[in-house]
């Protein structure tokens, strides 16, 4: 537990936490408010009638935790690739054992803390997403007498711990990659790379990558008809309950990985 809160502490200091979860909500702020700025030229277009679901409460609420999602995928994998190849650049790890801690124990510890993170900040964009929701519809015109509609909180709980499990996956994923690289650019650029080779790829290969970290989190959650939890949706997607055997399976062989790599690995020097 001790290492643990220290984890926190050292993670909640630290610029790339702040960073990432600013850049998400600034993104997903960029969106929305633009959505309503230009609601009113949309809607003269075939089918622009559907930009109002993202702008109309109770529906609203679901739309934003996907989106929220669906973003928070990428940006955790690169958050945590980067805190994890820190601890081998910076030297962290090596100042850890010199003190007499247990290498896999450090690095788990420090992931832990990535995924405690990755709820708080997943909870707070949400709430963000839903003022700036409220915001864009009032510029578009839209009624928000919806906004104290809790029918559909229902499952949103459920929703929820589904998708920070997928968060957490790929984050793993992401983990994993910068530790055997021992680089946060590699464990960045690679992370990176896996998103959008596995969208591309979900074209042409649905069968294979739908097992795929990304596509396997995406498939945890389903909002209207489209899963959100690491990017945009694939071709063939899992039965959620089957996506939750994947991601697991995902989750615990990266950090697996990790442990093993790290304390077999050099790191004097």
């Amino acid at each position: 537990m001790r290492l643990f809160i220290s984890t926190l502490g050292k993670l909640r200091s630290r610029l790339a936490t702040w960073l990432t979860l600013g850049l998400l909500i600034l993104l997903m702020a960029l969106i929305y408010l633009a959505v309503g700025a230009t609601a009113k030229q949309t809607l003269e277009r075939p089918g622009g009638q559907s930009v109002l679901l993202l702008l109309t409460f109770p529906g609203a609420y679901a739309l934003i935790l996907g989106f929220v999602l669906g973003l928070g995928g990428l940006f955790v994998m690169a958050y945590a690739a980067a805190i994890a190849g820190s601890e081998w650049t910076w030297g962290t790890l090596k100042t850890a054992v010199a003190r007499g801690e247990s290498r896999s124990r450090y690095m788990l510890t420090t992931f832990f803390g990535i995924a405690a993170l990755a709820l708080v900040g997943l909870l707070f964009a949400f709430l963000v997403g839903v003022i700036v929701t409220f915001l864009a519809a009032t510029l578009a015109g839209v009624s928000t007498d919806g906004i104290g509609d809790t029918s559909i909180f229902g499952n949103l709980p459920e929703q929820f711990l589904r998708g920070w499990f997928g968060l957490v996956e790929v984050g793993a994923v992401g983990f994993t990659i910068a530790t055997l690289a021992r680089s946060q650019l590699a464990g960045v650029g690679a992370g990176i790379g896996i998103y959008f080779a596995g969208s591309f790829a979900g074209i042409f290969l649905p069968d294979i990558v739908k097992y795929l970290p990304f596509a396997a989190a995406n498939s945890l959650i389903q909002v209207n008809g489209s899963a959100s939890a690491g990017g945009g949706a694939p071709t063939a997607r899992l039965d959620p309950n089957t996506a939750l055997i994947v991601v697991l399976v995902w989750l615990v062989g990266s950090l697996v990985v990790t442990a093993l790599f790290t304390e077999r690995a050099e790191i004097s020097g």
